[in-house]
């Protein structure tokens, strides 16, 4: 099992979050102070830089127009890692490829990225959040067909090396296509996916051998998930050969009350406030989704579970916090419950949790309890044909 450290890289210095409406989409941005963030980018890097030191693997992710997530452009992270890093794989989780109008760019960045870091990229795509849609000004009802075609299109200039192809989709329409650079890995970087509930959505990445993720969810709904995907994987032969990844949030500490005082830090990620308007916008889910959210079923990232107690979420494996060998047993517990779990990305930093708890956090993971949870075994499911041989 690979582990990946990962931090949303939050600008937490806000004012009482009781005095606000939201932390997403119309905050305003007088509330970011420019010298405090230049300072927070260069610690959230610098930590980064001690995990690929550690051992672990690093993921990121990007979001717009909110405070929870200041690294607005992940590609950008990924090359400035890419180059002072040496260690671990870079998974961009993801690229928002339904609302940046050329996927061809982001084909481009991804192929300079591999190269530079020499061959350490996960490329991982996302159609965004429901909140983006109004700060991207995308139609929700298109985001999902937006998101297949642009990875199709995505992989197709990746692997296509004989000269220019000209694309006509329901999006994108290119006259010649001929990528340079080329990316590093043969026959392109792993591809990632998440963001989804919608089991035909992972059906389709299970049969693309895509690799499959998913955040902070009751490890109930994580198991139908991964069941969903495992259910209708085709092994396609792509590098990495697709597979299952979660993440939740995740502190060890030397004694349990410093554990519990760090995943109470951590937890800030859980409240974070956005108004009800900009949650679900008409057509970005399935209607049937819609109606077991009213029923309650798969509540997921709910107001009523986060105000839920450190000891439910624990149990529902959205945290994970302890001494060293306690949270491997809380690992192994979740392996088990899910089915199997080839991935586990760590949000391991979130709120007003500081430089040094983050490293001491980075740290006692890498040294203490990965090496009791690493060879979990991979969970792949093979298709009939390849089992048989």
């Amino acid at each position: 099992m690979q582990a990946w450290y990962f931090t949303e890289m939050p600008y937490p210095h806000l004012p009482p979050l009781d005095t606000l409406s939201t932390m997403r989409v119309s905050l305003p941005s007088k509330h970011f102070d420019p010298k405090i963030g230049a300072d927070l980018y260069n610690r959230y890097l610098d930590e980064y830089m001690v995990a690929d030191d550690a051992g672990l693997n690093l993921l990121l992710n990007e979001h717009h127009q909110t405070a929870t997530c200041i690294d607005a452009c992940a590609p950008l992270t990924a090359a400035i890692l890419a180059r002072q890093t040496s260690k671990g794989r870079i998974c961009i989780l993801g690229n928002p490829i339904a609302n940046r109008s050329d996927p061809i760019r982001i084909a481009e960045e991804m192929a300079m990225i591999d190269c530079i870091s020499r061959g350490r990229l996960e490329s991982g795509f996302v159609r965004g959040v429901p909140y983006e849609v109004f700060a991207a000004n995308s139609n929700p009802t298109q985001t999902v067909e937006r998101l297949w075609e642009g990875i199709d299109l995505c992989i197709k200039a990746w692997t296509t090396t004989d000269g220019p192809f000209n694309f006509e989709g329901q999006f994108t329409h290119k006259r010649a296509i001929n990528l340079w650079p080329r990316p590093l890995q043969t026959p392109h970087p792993p591809v990632w996916i998440t963001g989804s509930s919608d089991l035909e959505n992972i059906k389709r990445a299970a049969a693309r051998g895509i690799v499959f993720a998913t955040f902070l969810q009751p490890h109930t709904k994580v198991k139908w998930m991964f069941d969903g995907y495992r259910g209708s994987y085709v092994d396609t032969g792509m590098p990495g050969g697709g597979g299952t990844s979660y993440m939740p949030l995740v502190f060890v500490g030397d004694t349990q009350e410093e554990a519990e005082k760090g995943a109470k830090a951590l937890t800030w990620y859980l409240d974070a406030k956005s108004e009800p308007q900009y949650r679900n916008p008409p057509g970005y889910v399935p209607v049937e989704y819609n109606v077991q959210a009213l029923k309650g079923t798969f509540t997921g990232r709910t107001d009523a579970m986060r105000k839920q107690s450190l000891e439910y979420l624990k149990d529902q494996g959205v945290l994970i916090y302890g001494t060293p060998d306690d949270v491997a047993k809380q690992i192994r517990r979740l392996y088990d419950l899910v089915g199997g779990l080839d991935n586990l990305l760590m949000m391991m930093q979130a709120g007003h949790l500081g430089h040094e708890a983050t490293v001491k956090n980075i740290r006692l993971f890498a040294k203490e309890v990965y090496p009791q949870v690493k060879d979990l075994p991979r969970t792949r499911p093979l298709n009939a044909k390849v089992a048989a041989e």
